[in-house]
């Protein structure tokens, strides 16, 4: 498991030939999939600024290793728009508040968003709805 938090700043690699291609900026999360679609990179050339999930082959502590530099300029097949999940409110498909969103853990191989923490407590990321402008939209708690 790792944290958006952790992941940020993070110098992003290629595995071929250990050339620097930027800093993790942003990680972009596709609600219909529940998992990272890709990163967004600061300090990249113009053709590297976002990079495909499926062009990651590790994420560790330290950096983000990627394939090749061929596999990030092919670019990803579709990324959604990036919206912001940390920082934002958590809303439940009926409207109910459920906080602020702290932090948001994945997992490094396969890219599945774990869980949401929130100042309300932790949100399993099997229930995340949506992600729009305004706030996270998750499925109520079905207790």
């Amino acid at each position: 498991m790792m944290l958006f938090t952790q992941a940020r700043g993070l110098p992003v690699i290629t595995a071929d030939e250990a050339s620097a291609l930027g800093k993790v900026s942003e990680l972009t999360i596709d609600a219909r999939t529940r998992s990272i679609a890709c990163l967004r990179l600061s300090g990249a050339a113009r053709e590297c600024e976002v990079v495909g999930w499926d062009a990651v082959a590790s994420v560790g502590r330290d950096a983000v290793i990627v394939r090749s530099r061929a596999a990030v300029e092919a670019g990803p097949r579709e990324a959604p728009e990036h919206r912001e999940a940390v920082g934002h409110r958590v809303l439940t498909e009926y409207g109910a508040e459920h906080g602020t969103v702290k932090d948001v853990a994945f997992d490094p191989v396969s890219g599945r968003v774990l869980t949401l923490y929130t100042a309300l407590g932790d949100i399993s990321g099997e229930r995340l709805v949506g992600l729009g402008s305004y706030a996270v939209v998750v499925h109520a708690d079905p207790r």
